[in-house]
């Protein structure tokens, strides 16, 4: 039987990826969206809308909820979600502090249910390869890691802009590059914060974040976030006998499109891809007690913990 998805929310990531990956994937059913416009709810194409997020919550046949909604929301949501006896997948970051985060997953041991952070680059399979060759040793041990995910947008009436809605760029589009270092360095047990720049906006969110960084005394980091700069997406990691770099496809949000990975000398290539659907599918799998991989509560938690760490440091200008 599919694992049945409700939808809190059916803005932009809903309505051009998440809704589609999940009628796509071989053991999901899109049963169920509530929202604030019923007619985007009902171009998802569900068996269900609904006319408020309660009263999805409160259908029995909706197994697990999948959380689209804005940043400052996610807390709510969520916790509602769990005691709702439902299982939860939310939209990256999962909060806006490490201290949200882990009321969310207290929330989900005690009501023992499953709770995902949908970092949906996770599951890309080009991040899983460079995991592996990592593993492997080919460019034997990782010491620096470069990313860069960046683009300029004027953004009106965004809730990206808006600080207490969860807005700035670094929990926008850092939390992608603190994601990398987690899996690349196999949990960023400690993380010492050298540097970081930052360019406040007039709505007094963060447009660009620059980072420098050492995890586990020994790689060294630099990542730069940014709404204001028009930079391809990259990622370039280092070892001390090679390297690894992303090549063809973003390397961070690539959808729907051949990819490929440059290590050492050899350029491998890997076929269009969804993500959102692969994600789709393991999470599902691993609801019905299956083996598919879901991203671990505890990396979500350092992850937020480092963003936090992050933005609590003395700027250098």
């Amino acid at each position: 039987m599919p694992v049945k998805w409700g939808f809190l929310g059916a803005g932009y990531v809903a309505n051009q990826a998440m809704g589609s990956a999940v009628h796509a994937a071989t053991n999901a059913q899109l049963f169920g969206v509530a929202s604030r416009d019923k007619r985007r709810s009902k171009k998802l194409k569900p068996i269900q809308v609904y006319d408020t997020y309660q009263q999805l919550l409160d259908d029995p046949q909706i197994d697990a909820v999948y959380i689209s909604l804005a940043n400052h929301q996610h807390l709510e949501w969520v916790t509602k979600s769990l005691e709702a006896g439902k299982h939860v997948l939310c939209e990256k970051p999962l909060g806006l502090r490490a201290a949200e985060v882990q009321e969310m997953m207290a929330c989900a041991q005690r009501c023992e249910k499953t709770l995902v952070e949908a970092v949906w680059s996770r599951w890309h399979p080009r991040f899983k390869r460079i995991i592996e060759v990592i593993a492997s040793g080919e460019i034997g041990k990782v010491t620096g890691i470069e990313s860069q995910f960046a683009f300029k947008s004027a953004m009106t009436n965004n809730y990206r802009l808006d600080p207490s809605m969860g807005g700035g760029a670094l929990l926008d589009v850092g939390c992608y590059q603190v994601n990398a270092w987690m899996g690349i360095t196999n949990g960023a047990h400690d993380v010492a914060i050298g540097k970081v720049t930052r360019n406040i906006g007039p709505t007094n969110v963060d447009l660009t974040t620059k980072v420098e960084a050492v995890i586990d005394g020994e790689v060294s980091v630099r990542s730069t976030s940014s709404f204001e700069m028009n930079l391809p997406q990259s990622l370039m990691i280092t070892g001390t006998v090679g390297s690894i770099a992303t090549e063809s496809g973003e390397a961070f949000s690539t959808w729907r499109e051949p990819t490929s990975l440059r290590i050492n000398e050899r350029v491998e290539h890997f076929g269009s891809v969804d993500a959102f659907v692969a994600m789709t599918e393991a999470v599902s799998d691993h609801l019905a007690g299956g083996s598919g991989w879901v991203l671990p509560l505890s990396e979500s938690l350092r992850v937020a913990q480092i963003l936090d760490q992050i933005a609590a440091s003395k700027l250098h200008e």
